[in-house]
């Protein structure tokens, strides 16, 4: 039997597949704090155990998208080990907090095929569950993923493209149970801006850059167990379409993120995630810029402590967002836009 492992290529998919992923992984405080290091994100909810507890948190929750990173390179293996590129993200939800000491595994689902006409590739789509060590479900998503083919004279049966909601309802939004806003220390947290102040269709430039380093991106990819090839092997990627190693796009989401702070610093928590795609690759020795729509705005049943934020988040390479760079009349993205990520976000209400 074969003792090594080199990933699974399209013709090996099959809708229905159910794959459960190798190493579940215990999230300590070292490293959040190496997450907090690599992205110097300062949301008050993730980063003080003492403000946690305003809102009844037993402690500071891991950041959502460490989490949701952790539960994503536990996939990379079975899924896109041989990926050209992940191409996009819909119908995730944050479902249950994840603290240091938990241990998150991953399972996933083939929900969908589509071979391109190249023959050379094809598209692959999962549902990936997140777990931990209680087997409550902490986060599930969807991807897409275009993955090489072995045999580009390989069929491949049974294909369809799944059909996937627009957005996460605003009803489907879970807040964690006996969390209360009602002692929020907006001073703390870095802005008076709150809920009450955002409208929808208002833009917001976050003003500041961040210039990515080879060192930076392979330390978070590491970081999540990610082994994709694309973001580490310059042997193998130098004779690809690019010529050198992408920057992994959650990567980009959480510098994106980070960034956004500086206009939504009271945007504490990631509640879903509608949909969200890499429009274009990045580089090490680029700067990350961002900006963000308010989509809309969403009242949560029962609760008058908070409200939630639909939001637009735009990742730009070299390019300030002072002009807020867009799709175009025909619905094309300029080349210097490389993140496109709609998210709801939780935010405290004035009282």
């Amino acid at each position: 039997m074969a003792k090594s492992f080199g990933g699974n290529f399209f013709e090996d998919f099959r809708i229905g597949q159910v794959m459960r992923h190798a190493t579940p992984r215990t999230l300590t405080g070292g490293d959040v704090a190496l997450y907090n290091a690599i992205y110097g994100g300062r949301f008050a909810v993730t980063s003080s155990d003492e403000f946690a507890r305003l809102l009844s948190y037993p402690r500071s929750p891991v950041d959502e998208l460490l989490a949701f990173h952790m539960v994503f390179g536990k996939t990379v293996p079975d899924i896109s080990l041989n990926a050209v590129a992940n191409l996009g993200y819909a119908d995730c939800r944050f479902l249950k907090p994840v603290f240091p000491r938990d241990t998150i595994s991953a399972v996933s689902e083939v929900i969908g095929l589509k071979e391109n006409s190249n023959k050379q590739t094809g598209v692959v789509y999962v549902r990936t569950t997140g777990l931990n060590q209680a087997g409550d479900t902490v986060l599930s998503y969807v991807r897409w993923v275009m993955v090489r083919k072995r045999d580009a004279a390989a069929v491949v049966e049974g294909q369809s493209v799944p059909k996937l909601p627009d957005a996460v309802a605003a009803s489907d939004l879970v807040l964690p149970a006996g969390v209360s806003f009602e002692r929020y220390d907006a001073a703390l947290a870095g802005s008076a801006a709150l809920w009450d102040d955002y409208e929808a269709g208002e833009k917001i430039d976050h003003v500041d850059g961040v210039t990515v380093e080879e060192s930076d991106h392979m330390l978070a990819t590491r970081l999540y167990q990610n082994t994709a090839k694309v973001h580490f092997n310059q042997h193998s990627e130098g004779q690809g379409r690019f010529g050198r190693r992408l920057i992994y796009g959650g990567h980009v989401i959480s510098l994106a993120r980070s960034l956004s702070f500086n206009g939504l610093a009271n945007a504490v928590q990631i509640l879903g995630i509608n949909a969200g795609r890499h429009v274009n690759p990045l580089f090490a020795g680029l700067t990350v810029y961002a900006w963000s729509e308010v989509v809309a705005k969403a009242e949560i049943a029962g609760r008058s402590d908070v409200g939630a934020l639909r939001l637009r988040l735009v990742a730009t390479k070299d390019r300030p967002c002072s002009d807020f760079p867009d799709k175009n009349e025909k619905g094309e993205y300029p080349a210097d836009v490389i993140l496109d990520l709609d998210y709801w976000a939780v935010m405290p209400r004035r009282a």
